[in-house]
């Protein structure tokens, strides 16, 4: 269906036929009651004229299918019967109304629907005319001058006048609120649509984001674990002692493993009650402790920190990104201290730098690649997807590569809005 077309109703068929089989009836009905008035020629068949009228009604049940046919044959109709053989001027002006209604209700040419109901209505207005002068002859007194049939004519000049100007304004109303219907259903089917795209586009990065932060939580502790262990069985024979400090070192990482998941749990439950739980800036010393305990290589923390004296920690321009930029920070700093331990080596040195500026917060995991890792793991750098992602949906940035004098290099950037000086301009 074209887009400018009006779509028919469920039961448009039933609907019609039953109105035009009224008007049928209606048409017999008064048509042998305006012959018993004598408003009707007794030179015309009664019997034909009301078989003429309820024939012409019958053409409306396919007002809505056809308008144009419809509208032209029952204008002409009305016409034809009019003049050869007589009509009553009740329901006849009803089937005329609704014929030249439904070409501006439901024809989607409206171009053809205004030149077609200009040509019923130029017809019209010449068939009234014609009439209007020959009522100024009397047949029966041979006088011209105003008699009853002229004032008759008069009247329905004015009739169809109103009829006509109804029909064709009406129509086009109902055919433009159609429309208007039509295009709100669509634009409501559509937003509904779009409804649901959303949701399932809201589940899935949910679940992207809860994939995020698995790996990131599983993979740190689990390679963390991976190393110990490997060290407590190279040294269990040897060295007992050293093997046990290894061994508890892999069961503190195996709580925070758990503490992290069960916060991750709770998050996930009720974002405002656990949010503060959630690892952030802050925690970077620690995460930096713990991944140099594990020995091997050498891992140091360090925070460069540019932001004028008087930029306020908590609030306000130049301070410390949102909890959520945050977090995906810290899971860049955790990633890349896991990529790190499996494929720089245990002798690399690694470096986790956070910067904070006044116009955006940095924070970097470098190392300087040297040796070959002691247990060679499959694949590259695994998560980097996960943590431009995790960037992404925070509106930050991040980099990583290998650096041009070796080794490789994660940055992960959040801008935020510099302060301002003191009139009020940019710092």
């Amino acid at each position: 269906m074209p887009a400018s077309a009006r779509a028919l109703p469920p039961t448009w068929r039933r609907t019609d036929w039953i109105v035009a089989g009224i008007l049928a009836l209606a048409s017999i009905e008064l048509t042998y009651l305006a012959d018993f008035v004598g408003t009707i020629d007794p030179k015309h068949s009664v019997h034909t004229s009301a078989a003429a009228a309820a024939a012409t009604s019958l053409v409306l049940a396919w007002r809505r299918s056809r308008p144009l046919l419809v509208g032209v044959l029952v204008s002409l109709a009305y016409v034809t019967v009019a003049v050869l053989l007589g009509l009553e001027p009740y329901a006849s002006q009803v089937v005329l109304f609704l014929g030249v209604y439904s070409i501006g209700a439901w024809c989607p040419d409206r171009r053809r629907a205004f030149l077609t109901r200009t040509g019923i209505v130029v017809v019209m207005t010449l068939w009234l005319l014609y009439s209007f002068v020959d009522g100024f002859h009397d047949p029966d007194t041979g006088e011209r001058g105003v008699n009853a049939y002229l004032a008759f004519t008069a009247i329905m000049t004015l009739t169809n006048i109103a009829y006509f100007t109804g029909a064709w304004m009406f129509g086009d109303r109902s055919w433009a609120q159609a429309i208007e219907r039509q295009h709100l259903a669509a634009a409501h089917a559509e937003i509904r649509a779009q409804q649901g795209q959303l949701q399932e586009q809201a589940v899935r990065l949910e679940r992207l984001r809860i994939a995020r932060e698995l790996h990131d939580v599983v993979a740190h502790h689990v390679t963390a674990m991976g190393v110990q262990a490997g060290a407590a069985r190279m040294l269990i024979d040897r060295a007992p002692g050293e093997a046990a400090e290894h061994l508890r070192h892999v069961e503190a990482s195996s709580r925070s493993a758990v503490q992290e998941l069960q916060t991750m749990v709770h998050t996930l439950r009720d974002d405002d009650a656990s949010a503060e739980s959630l690892p952030c800036l802050d925690d970077l010393p620690a995460l930096v402790a713990e991944a140099d305990a594990l020995g091997g290589q050498r891992v140091r923390f360090e925070r460069v920190d540019a932001r004028p004296v008087h930029v306020d920690a908590v609030d306000g321009p130049g301070a410390l990104p949102a909890r959520a930029a945050q977090l995906a920070l810290f899971r860049v700093a955790q990633e890349g201290l896991t990529n790190a331990r499996k494929h720089a080596g245990p002798r690399a040195d690694v470096v986790v730098r956070l910067r904070l500026e006044p116009t955006r917060t940095e924070v970097e995991v470098s190392d300087d690649g040297r040796g070959c890792a002691a247990t060679p793991t499959a694949g590259t750098r695994m998560g980097l997807v996960g943590m431009r992602e995790g960037m992404d949906s925070v509106g930050g940035g991040l980099e990583a590569g290998p650096k041009p004098d070796g080794g490789w290099l994660v940055r992960a950037t959040v801008a935020h809005e510099p302060p301002r000086d003191d009139e009020g301009g940019r710092a």
